[in-house]
Parts: C-alpha cells; sequence; structure tokens
C-alpha cells in the first residue's frame, strides 16, 4: 500500500497540515440534546493521537430551529453547547491535532425519531424535500437572512473557541445544497435561477457573510457533491464549463478550499478523462481540492451503512492520482470511524493490521 504523498506537508492560510489525510465528517448522534459530551472531545482526540492531518467535525447545527433533524446531533449555538466544543477543540490541540467544525443545516430532511421533532419549521427554498414533494413551507426572505446569519456567526465563534479552520456542508441534499439543485429550488428571486450559478448565491451570500465575520486569512472549506441523498444520479454540473461556472462563483465569494465529496474516489467526473470529481474542481477553480469516497475500503460508504462490510484496499490508485496534483487532500472516512490508528498503520506498512470496516462501528463512540 504505497503511501508516500499522503505523508508530504501541506499549507495553507492558518493552515499547517503534518499530511495529507482529512477526517470526513461523519454523524454520529452521540451528543445528548445537542450538547458533545465528554466522549466526543476523546473521540476526536484519538484521530489528533492518530495523527490525522485535519480532523473535520461531524455535522453540527446553526442557530436555526431546525437546523438538525436528530435530538443527540450536536449544535453550534448556545452557552452548554459551545462550552461543550471549547473542550473538543482543547484536546485536539492538546494531542498536536488540527480540527475544523462542520456547519450545518439538514433543511427539508425529516427527522428520524418518531417520538421528537425541531423545535420550529423546517427550512427550505421551495418547500419541497425533492422533486415534486411537498414537505414543509418555502423560506421568506426574512428566513433566508437568517439563515445566512447563522452560519457567519457560527463561524465567527469557532475561530473564538480557536478553532484552526471551518467547513460548510454545502452537499448531499441538504439546505445549501437544496438552493443548488433545481429539483428542489423553484424560487423566482434573486436565490432561484435556471441557471446553477444563479442558484449558487445563497451559498454565496453565506461564504461573503463567513469571510466578512472570520477575516480574510482564515481557512474557509465548503463541502459540495453532484449526488443528493434523495437522488444518486443527480449531476449539477453537467461539463467542466457548467462545474467551473457554479464553483467560481463559490471561490469568488470567499471558498479557500473545496471538499468534493462522491462515492466512489477514482470514477471518472466527465467522459474524456480520468480527472473526478475534486480533480476537475481543482483544475476549472484553481483553488485546494479534498477528494473523499471509499478511500482504503472496497465497498461504499452507503452500502456500508446498510450492512455490507468493505475490506482493506489499495491505496495505490489514489497515491498515483495524488502524486500527480489532480486533488491536495484526502478525505478518510469509514476506515479512520473504525480505526483512530489507521493512518499510522498505513505509514507503518502494517497492513495486517488494518480492519475491515463493520456496521456495527457505527453503533460505538471508539
Amino acid at each position: 500500500m504505497a503511501a508516500d504523498a499522503l505523508f508530504t506537508p501541506f499549507a495553507f492560510k492558518g493552515l499547517h497540515l503534518a499530511n495529507r489525510v482529512v477526517m470526513a465528517p461523519m454523524t454520529r448522534s452521540f451528543s445528548p440534546d445537542g450538547v458533545a459530551t465528554r466522549e466526543v472531545a476523546d473521540y476526536y482526540r484519538r484521530r489528533a493521537e492518530g495523527q490525522v492531518g485535519l480532523i473535520v467535525s461531524e455535522g453540527t447545527g446553526v442557530n436555526r430551529p431546525a437546523s438538525v433533524n436528530d435530538r443527540n446531533v450536536p449544535r453550534f449555538h448556545g452557552e452548554k453547547e459551545l462550552a461543550a466544543w471549547k473542550t473538543v477543540i482543547d484536546e485536539v490541540h492538546a494531542a498536536g491535532g488540527v480540527m475544523a467544525p462542520q456547519l450545518w443545516h439538514v433543511g427539508a430532511v425529516r427527522t428520524r425519531d418518531p417520538e421528537w421533532a425541531p423545535p420550529g419549521p423546517y427550512d427550505s427554498p421551495s418547500g419541497l424535500s425533492r422533486p415534486d414533494k411537498e414537505f414543509g413551507a418555502p423560506m421568506s426572505d426574512a428566513d433566508v437572512a437568517d439563515a445566512i446569519r447563522a452560519f457567519a456567526e457560527a463561524a465567527g465563534n469557532a475561530k473564538k473557541l480557536g478553532f484552526d479552520a471551518i467547513e460548510l456542508h454545502g452537499a448531499h441534499g441538504y439546505l445549501i445544497d437544496q438552493f443548488f439543485w433545481d429539483g428542489t429550488n423553484r424560487r423566482e428571486d434573486a436565490y432561484g435561477s435556471k441557471a446553477l450559478p444563479g442558484r449558487a448565491r445563497f451559498a454565496a451570500d453565506i461564504l461573503k457573510a463567513v469571510r466578512a465575520e472570520v477575516g480574510p486569512d482564515y481557512p474557509v472549506i465548503i463541502r459540495i457533491s453532484q449526488w443528493k441523498q434523495q437522488d444518486y444520479e443527480v449531476k449539477l454540473a453537467q461539463d467542466p464549463k457548467a462545474l467551473e461556472a457554479w464553483l467560481g462563483a463559490l471561490v469568488e465569494a470567499g471558498a479557500d478550499i473545496l471538499h468534493c465529496s462522491q462515492r466512489r474516489f477514482w470514477e471518472p467526473e466527465f467522459e474524456g478523462s480520468d480527472l473526478n470529481f475534486a480533480g476537475w474542481a481543482k483544475k476549472v477553480t484553481g483553488v485546494p481540492t479534498i477528494t473523499v469516497g471509499s478511500v482504503g475500503l472496497s465497498g461504499e460508504f452507503i452500502a456500508g451503512f446498510a450492512g455490507e462490510a468493505s475490506q482493506p484496499a489499495s491505496l495505490d490508485e489514489l497515491e498515483k492520482r495524488l502524486e500527480r496534483g489532480d486533488f491536495d487532500l484526502v478525505g478518510v472516512g469509514r476506515a479512520l470511524l473504525q480505526d483512530p490508528e489507521w493512518l499510522l498503520k498505513v505509514r507503518d506498512g502494517r497492513t495486517e493490521e488494518l480492519k475491515s470496516f463493520e456496521r456495527s462501528a457505527m453503533a460505538t463512540l471508539y
């Protein structure tokens, strides 16, 4: 399992990473009533002790009533909640780690808990959870403005608490992505358009507000995807030109790094090239990108969460793409969820100690 390129340093703005590995954000739901516990802090500290270059937290809700759809997903607002995150970042720093919280709003995604509901209405661009599926009501102008404020406020609090960067969750069919997608954004005001760059205004305005809050030198990452949890086959951008128009608007608004989510990192994004999503994003924007999608495991993550086991897999293809400069950083999810020492084992060539991923790992906070 070749891995030399994974262990080269990376520096950009205020980020100084010892290697190219990013712990991908993974929802854990181990924060009772939205407050991260000591066990959550220990969970992230173990990954810092495992020398992960950058840790991105699980999604954490911004200050809107229905920003999360699970009462045990952490929130990033409120005195108790922020004090808990202060403990997390202090523990990560004590172990030599670097960390960004992922700031999240789920939008029109119904709660999975039949005994709990968010303390307010669901937000969405057009009152749709998927094409032609009505759910809730469209956000008013005041709602949109308040959501933008909530993301900026959370970013400012992250910087005050000592986090090294922030990530906005703009992928997978959640609120920001619901504005990107013409299947869920049917607005006819300034936040809707038949053209994808027009539908990117909500994200762009969030990025501008975040940038105003944190200043020019604080690293801002945004996670994006073509696919949606509502429809795995969706492509927002059908070709490189459309991709450039979409992502260029985000970079112009203040995005420093694009975290490009796909289900399998080795799959090409467009015909005629083997570049993946992160490779094309870097090519058309020139900014650093993070690739992610079944790194280090044989099976992809949606099937894994559904119960399909995955075995350790070669990193040769990943290494080849990283060495030729397709992308800059590599997101690792389930392999690090299962084993906080995964990166150390890869570094030291202890391939016989690498673990398969089993769904049961989701039930623990190890």
